[in-house]
């Protein structure tokens, strides 16, 4: 399973990733940094372009993890260069087979391998962290949200949920709300938390805004080490004249 967003970074300014999530189960075979660079800005190109890119990124994709033992673990688009990454557990043939692929294909590319025995550049620049993977799941929720018709710029009551790994971190963060609007709920208890809470907070769910009390919680909640589990609402549909 895939999974895009977009990062700040000091260097590189606004980038998008898109990370593998299943790529960690290859963390202790493969140790062979291999990267695709190749040329692309889709701002530039027609839909067709497009269409005929990602054809060719995925075709690259599916040979070198068929061929050559290797393991897709995400991309980045930075400076109208899409690079692909992928783990492998031997460095042989992969320049070969990335050749075969792009030499008549029009792209401008190039290609590296390097030692990356702990994934280093896995974990630092395409791995979502923990704030990432809410904000992903947030867009998620808004995405069907919009399919069902919901109005998300209507300010509604919206859930957030909190987990906690001890009782004492649970009490602790209860007695600190309210907090910039937000307000204790319940509590939560189930099999898969055993200290957790909901709190509420009238906003509406447009992408800007819930990425704002999403990390408003989620720095808070880290405070007490805890963590932000997610958030619901109810469907606002609009009003039939």
């Amino acid at each position: 399973m895939r999974e895009s967003f977009k990062r700040i970074e000091e260097d590189a300014g606004e980038i998008y990733i898109e990370a593998d999530m299943s790529a960690y189960a290859y963390s202790e075979r493969y140790s062979w940094l291999f990267s695709v660079f190749i040329k692309y800005d889709s701002l530039e190109e027609s839909s067709e372009g497009f269409e005929d890119f990602l054809e060719t990124k995925e075709s690259l994709i599916i040979a070198i993890e068929h061929d050559e033992k290797a393991k897709y673990v995400g991309s980045r688009v930075v400076d109208g260069w899409n690079e692909l990454y992928f783990y492998a557990d031997d460095s042989k043939k992969l320049d070969i087979a990335v050749a075969k692929m792009l030499s008549n294909s029009g792209y401008i590319y190039e290609s590296n391998i390097v030692k990356d025995n702990k994934w280093d550049f896995h974990y630092k620049y395409i791995k979502p962290s923990e704030l990432e993977l809410a904000h992903i799941q947030s867009d998620k929720i808004i995405f069907l949200l919009e399919e069902e018709g919901d109005q998300i710029q209507e300010v509604r009551t919206v859930e957030h949920y909190l987990s906690f790994t001890t009782p004492t971190q649970k009490e602790k963060f209860i007695a600190e709300l309210p907090f910039e609007g937000f307000e204790f709920k319940d509590e939560i208890s189930s099999d898969d938390f055993e200290h957790a809470i909901a709190v509420i907070k009238e906003h509406n769910v447009e992408h800007e805004v819930v990425q704002k009390e999403v990390k408003a919680l989620f720095d808070a909640v880290k405070k007490e080490k805890g963590f932000y589990e997610g958030w619901s609402t109810l469907l606002v549909e609009k009003q039939s004249d």
